[in-house]
């Protein structure tokens, strides 16, 4: 599912890059503090539909404003010290007393801490200058609560945006997986339906679908379950050779299941399962690339598989995949 792919990678962006700001912020390396105002500013732009500039660029130092958006009035200051003292000053600053700023809204945007705590405070500001703290201080939490209900076209232009800003940055960082090492063997197979397989129980496999309320993922389980032999072989190869990659391919995806056990269900962790699978391959410096649509095939036989030998979601009594 495309939106649970985007949000993954838009959160895990967000959340490091707020982390390294804060991070950098205490040995004094404020590369990012600069940087930052910018990128808030193109992403605003984009999930707002804002015109945010960035006064810092046409006016030098203008205290307490860093955006500033003249057709909807809007001034934001954006800083890595997300404290009431921090906004305090802000207001009072003398710019913003200026008379060029009537009518216009400040908004304060947290780059580095969570500002949930910021929202409840009282503060003053200026004659003239609108402030609701309750909807104009921003953090990594409120935006991605944002960005989360867009809708599905604009959660891919911000999708675009955090790549190209905040991707990946080197491969030296990109690992091996054991994930992609059954995945390039997986997409070199014949994958094609077949109407029998003596290995799986397809009744009992129907069972746990439904005790599991899996409505709309039914269709991968019943497209990708008679592919079980074909991973069965898989891992039985490394097995004899040895090796733990079947062990560790099955408790990865038996991870990624537990990780989000607790507050999902249903389609959504099957879905939440399978997108993040893919991201972890994709992120493999061993992938061999392939069209998306063949990974994201080969990802859902895994996923489907696991499922099937009972490695994510409950069983339901007595529950035996394998035909007597």
């Amino acid at each position: 599912m495309n939106r649970a792919t985007y949000y993954n990678f838009i959160e895990e962006r967000l959340i490091t890059l707020c982390t390294r700001v804060e991070l950098r912020g205490k040995i004094n390396i404020l590369d990012y503090h600069l940087h930052s105002e910018n990128f808030y500013r193109d992403l605003f732009n984009k999930l707002y539909t804002w015109n945010l500039e960035n006064l810092n660029s046409l006016v030098q130092n203008v205290e307490a404003i860093d955006l500033i958006d003249r057709t909807k009035n809007i001034i934001i200051q954006v800083s890595a010290t997300n404290t009431k003292a921090k906004i305090d000053s802000a207001l009072s600053k003398p710019s913003l007393f200026s008379t060029n700023y009537t009518g216009f809204n400040f908004k304060f945007i947290s780059i580095a801490r969570d500002a949930n705590n910021l929202r409840s405070q009282s503060y003053t500001p200026p004659t003239g200058i609108n402030f609701i703290p309750a909807t104009d201080i921003y953090d990594a939490r409120s935006i991605l609560q944002d960005i989360y209900n867009l809708d599905i076209n604009t959660f891919e232009i911000i999708y675009k945006l955090i790549k190209s800003e905040l991707g990946r940055e080197t491969d030296v960082l990109r690992l091996e997986s054991n994930l992609s090492s059954v995945i390039n063997i997986l997409s070199k197979e014949n994958l094609a339906p077949v109407d029998l397989n003596a290995n799986i129980n397809s009744f009992e496999i129907d069972r746990k679908i439904d005790f599991n309320n899996l409505n709309t993922s039914k269709e991968i389980i019943n497209d990708y379950k008679y592919s079980h032999h074909i991973v069965d072989r898989i891992y039985s190869e490394f097995d004899k050779s040895g090796c733990n990659k079947s062990i560790s391919v099955l408790n990865t995806i038996k991870g990624e299941y537990n990780k989000h056990s607790l507050e999902s269900s249903g389609d959504e962790l099957f879905n939440l399962v399978i997108s993040n699978i893919s991201e972890r391959i994709l992120q493999s410096s061993n992938f061999e690339k392939i069209p998306q649509e063949e990974m994201e095939m080969c990802v859902g036989i895994l996923v489907v598989d696991a499922f099937i030998r009972c490695k994510i979601f409950k069983n339901p009594n007595d529950y035996n995949y394998a035909t007597s």
